[in-house]
């Protein structure tokens, strides 16, 4: 894969991450037919956090880190509605974008070099992760199961945790997977979550 492609862009309201699960309901036209053209040709599109706008309507603003989303599972249960289940994939940097007459945002973005993982996962964000997979099971989180890697420790954290949008998109955009941990763990202790934990044990 190139390092720079050409794809539509889906601004909302919540932020994806590599490996992360999105349920989307696709209804506005020019989402229709993005959702067309993606599964036609087998290619992605672009979900990145508005940054200024809404979901629906006027075109928003979308932030410029974002990540990939392949569609994985769609169905129809009504005309010009789709219902899809989309991955993620890499992060990306928007470089630039336009707005064609439908309404719809394409960009050329620039693909993310993924963090280098080749760190210890952190004992307490790894034990809080378990602790939340083996209440809600392992269906809860997007497998396969790697509570050793410290991405998909990190990325399964940042999707189940109560935080903002903003610190949500602060995660996605750190390109080191210890800093992302401890950013993650202080938030954990900032809101008592890993003295609750250890109260639970």
């Amino acid at each position: 894969m190139s390092d720079r492609l050409e794809i539509p862009l889906f601004p909302l309201g919540t932020v994806l991450f590599p490996g992360g699960l999105l349920p989307l309901r696709v209804f506005e036209p020019r989402y229709v037919d993005m959702t067309k053209l993606c599964l036609r040709d087998n290619t992605p599109f672009g979900v990145c956090l508005i940054r200024e706008g809404h979901e629906t309507g006027v075109p928003a603003a979308p932030h410029a880190v974002g990540c990939l989303a392949r569609i994985e599972h769609w169905d129809v249960p009504h005309p010009n509605l789709f219902a899809l289940l989309a991955r993620g994939g890499e992060r990306f940097r928007v470089l630039k974008q336009s707005v064609n007459a439908a309404g719809l945002i394409r960009a050329e973005v620039e693909l993310l070099a993924q963090p280098e993982a080749a760190v210890a996962t952190d004992a307490a964000c790894e034990e809080v992760l378990r602790l939340a997979v083996k209440r809600a099971g392992e269906d809860s989180v997007p497998g396969p199961i790697r509570f050793d890697d410290p991405l998909w420790v990190g990325y399964r954290l940042a999707e189940i945790l109560p935080i903002m949008p903003l610190e949500r998109q602060a995660l996605l955009e750190e390109n080191d997977a210890t800093a992302r941990l401890n950013r993650l763990r202080e938030h954990m202790l900032a809101h008592g979550i890993i003295e609750k934990v250890n109260k639970n044990k």
